[in-house]
């Protein structure tokens, strides 16, 4: 289910030598194409290697390969459409990476909506041991 790192494309590094990494919660809903966008500018300008953490169908990761594959920059694709607790695996999945940050996807809402944030959002927002950059989906039409 994982993707190896693309080859031949140098990853930033810190001043320890530490490879720049960003963890992104990934689903083929408006919001998490918006996070995936936003991640791949940031790791294009960090030259960091990609964790994505999706909750896709399995028909559906053949398309974010070939996106990601066209991209050069070095990823790993992990997670599955079953999660349990989304928030969870991208909380586990930025520990375990050792991310600078992590990317999310939040949906537009309604002015009542806006008094309320998603619970998984919410979680990641307070529980993430760092940085959260959330990003809103694009309007349609």
């Amino acid at each position: 289910m994982s993707q190896a790192p693309t080859t031949g494309v140098s990853v930033g590094a810190d001043s320890a030598g530490r490879a720049s990494v960003i963890v992104v919660g990934y689903s083929s809903k408006p919001e998490g194409r918006a996070a995936l966008r936003r991640a791949i500018e940031e790791a294009q300008v960090r030259h960091s290697e990609l964790v994505i953490v999706h909750t896709s169908p399995e028909p559906e990761l053949a398309d974010l390969r070939g996106e990601l594959a066209a991209t050069g920059i070095p990823h790993r694709i992990t997670g599955s459409a079953n999660v349990q607790d989304p928030a969870e695996e991208l909380i586990n999945a930025a520990e375990s990476a050792g991310a600078d940050f992590i990317v999310i996807g939040l949906r537009r809402r309604s002015p009542v909506g806006k008094r309320l944030l998603g619970s998984n959002a919410q979680r990641v927002l307070l529980d993430a041991s760092c940085p959260v950059l959330a990003v809103k989906a694009e309007l349609d039409g």
